[in-house]
């Protein structure tokens, strides 16, 4: 009876255990990760997004409605920074904030007669500090931009195999780069040294151009269907959306060596809600990732920009996913 009696308490125990165990992993979990609604029209396709650290204020664009909304950090107070075609605004892509200036990319979204414009704007106040417009026969696509510590700017152009810059003394934009090895690239983003930038291709995956030397520095890759891209602690974290096996779609952290110059693994660290979301460009704030976690850019005419199908139509949701913070051993 006695030994019974021991066996009992010590199934009990271990039963404790168990539960305790999956309590603690269940709220590891939950603080790795939640997701918001957000109290903003369910038709804007949103694109770019980035935060304001001094004022802790998202921003995000659209593409359906051509404008700039912003909210709290927890999704409260939303309402419009820019208003629909203010500024000669046009569809939203890539954003940047450095200090208190917002960096925004516009696109139209026609096959033909396509533009460009960026806007340059003080988060704190609102106003305009100043407009560049890109007109071309050809099809330039301008999608993302990644800024330096000293306000250069790149940005990337998905219908060719340029990379553009802001050239300040002329007041215009121009072809900063040009190469066959990174064609339709998306994602920008650049090395905290200001040496290296790292290209996501659609032909040739990520590919790192030295800044001093302008040459590609890593070979080609498979790292592939990548839209945004950011370092984050000699790593490049990647939403990547564009694979046609979509269990393969996801974030992927991609360690860097030491040098910054080549990619020395990989790892996926989220797996999209639905294998049909299409989520496309994240901040990352205080080792936090925030993103939206389906624009349902599938659900845009692009040609047109009318929704397809209004019925279809969700409120969005924005994900919190903490990054890990432990070095890679490379």
């Amino acid at each position: 009876m006695a030994s019974i009696n021991r066996l009992t308490s010590k199934s009990l125990w271990h039963i404790l255990l168990l539960l305790t165990l999956l309590l603690l992993t269940q709220s590891h979990a939950q603080s790795e990760f939640n997701s918001l609604e957000l109290d903003v029209e369910n038709d804007l396709i949103p694109e770019g997004i980035v935060i304001d650290a001094k004022s802790q204020t998202v921003f995000i664009n659209s593409l359906r409605r051509n404008k700039i909304v912003c909210f709290d950090l927890d999704g409260n107070n939303p309402e419009d920074f820019i208003s629909q075609n203010q500024y000669s605004y046009l569809p939203g892509f890539g954003m940047e904030i450095k200090g208190d200036t917002l960096f925004a990319l516009g696109n139209s979204l026609s096959k033909t007669n396509n533009k460009s414009i960026l806007l340059l704007m003080k988060s704190s106040t609102r106003k305009l500090i100043d407009s560049y417009n890109l007109d071309s026969p050809d099809l330039i696509y301008l999608n993302d931009l990644a800024v330096d510590s000293k306000g250069k700017i790149y940005i990337t152009n998905s219908e060719g195999n340029t990379i553009y810059y802001l050239n300040r003394n002329e007041g215009q934009l121009a072809v900063f780069y040009q190469n066959d090895q990174i064609k339709y690239s998306n994602g920008i983003c650049i090395s905290p040294n200001g040496r290296f930038l790292y290209l996501a291709s659609y032909t040739s995956g990520i590919r790192i151009l030295d800044l001093e030397t302008k040459e590609l520095v890593n070979p080609p890759n498979a790292h592939k269907g990548i839209d945004g891209m950011k370092f984050y602690r000699n790593s490049l974290i990647c939403m990547v959306n564009g694979r046609r096996d979509s269990s393969q779609n996801g974030v992927y952290q991609f360690h860097l060596n030491k040098d910054g110059n080549d990619i020395v693994g990989s790892e996926k660290i989220h797996e999209f809600f639905e294998a049909s979301d299409i989520p496309t460009t994240f901040a990352i704030y205080r080792d936090t990732m925030y993103f939206i976690a389906d624009s349902q850019l599938h659900n845009l005419n692009q040609e047109t920009n009318e929704i397809i199908d209004v019925d279809k139509l969700k409120n969005y949701q924005l994900v919190k996913k903490r990054l890990s913070i432990k070095p890679k051993n490379n």
